[in-house]
């Protein structure tokens, strides 16, 4: 039986990657330190011999016992509202952390993927984005402690992997979603479905014209899946190339939901990316990969979940 640490675990991602693994008969070692992660996210696992949950702060000395085959890093904070929050933290896990995690996977013998992100493209100058291109990126702006932090994350594994030969991944993943979102988080889609849910006004930032991408989870947990399988050590984009406009999204979420909500228009924070559409070509080739669940069912299965829960 292989096993895989997985960090971030009782977050939206995390979870759902140790769902993953625990089906494909690892053994799951789950961390996390739960600043943004909730432990129900992950308690129907802990019945199982083949899972174990460590909490602890990957900013701090990482140390588990026995084999580690592959790990998983995507311990970070991810909504906007976080990493303002919380900068200094957000910065820590991404440089301290991944280091420490580096270290763990050269002292195992352990291949180590790591959750990059979308952002580090910034504002991007040129669309859709590839993995080619550099970014525009603002790093004493507000978003800076994320994106930084993300394109220093690459920044190290690549140095890892070139100095000590480690195996290395790198997924930079385009806007997702899917049930264990939390309500609200400062997202896009929770924050539109839990407004809708509550009667309230939906808020869009700017004028709504500006784009993103929506990828649901479970397509974006096989992406991940067969990219730390595969045999390429490069950034490889993941994320659904479907295009929407913020105002549209806004309205499909409005219409799904019924009810009384109107939209509104608020003022765009600072260095929000105007355009967010991955160019995917390089998963096709590579993986073998595409997004196969349409926006209209992810919507659906994720509107029954928040309703559970509001």
């Amino acid at each position: 039986m292989k096993t895989i640490l997985i960090t971030g675990a009782a977050g939206f991602l995390g979870s759902h990657l140790c769902d993953r693994f625990i089906a494909e008969g690892y053994r799951v070692l789950a961390m996390d330190n739960l600043l943004t992660g909730n432990i129900r996210n992950i308690e129907h696992l802990f019945p199982l011999e083949q899972f174990a949950f460590y909490h602890h702060d990957v900013s701090k000395f990482v140390h588990v016992p026995g084999n580690v085959d592959y790990i998983l890093h995507f311990a970070s904070p991810a909504s906007p509202i976080d990493y303002l929050k919380m900068p200094i933290q957000t910065l820590k896990v991404s440089s301290l952390g991944t280091h420490n995690l580096l270290g763990l996977a050269k002292a195992k013998n352990a291949r180590i993927l790591v959750a990059s992100t979308s952002e580090v493209y910034g504002d991007p100058l040129v669309h859709p984005q590839p993995e080619e291109y550099w970014g525009n990126v603002n790093p004493i702006g507000p978003r800076g402690v994320y994106d930084e932090a993300k394109r220093f994350m690459e920044s190290i594994t690549m140095a890892y992997h070139n100095y000590h030969q480690l195996e290395t991944r790198i997924v930079r993943i385009f806007n997702t979603y899917g049930p264990r979102m939390r309500l609200g988080d400062g997202r896009a889609l929770p924050t539109f479905m839990s407004q809708a849910l509550r009667g309230e006004d939906i808020t869009v930032f700017g004028d709504g014209s500006q784009t993103r991408s929506f990828c649901y989870v479970d397509d974006l947990v096989e992406g991940i899946y067969r990219l730390l399988l595969s045999d390429y050590h490069l950034p490889v984009n993941i994320g659904n190339p479907a295009e929407i406009t913020l105002s549209q999204f806004a309205e499909e979420i409005q219409s799904l939901i019924g009810g009384t909500s109107k939209i509104v228009y608020k003022a765009l924070p600072q260095d929000d990316p105007k355009q967010r559409q991955p160019d995917i070509s390089k998963a096709f080739e590579i993986l073998a990969w595409k997004p196969k669940v349409d926006r209209a069912e992810g919507l659906r299965t994720t509107l029954n979940y928040f309703r559970s829960v509001i």
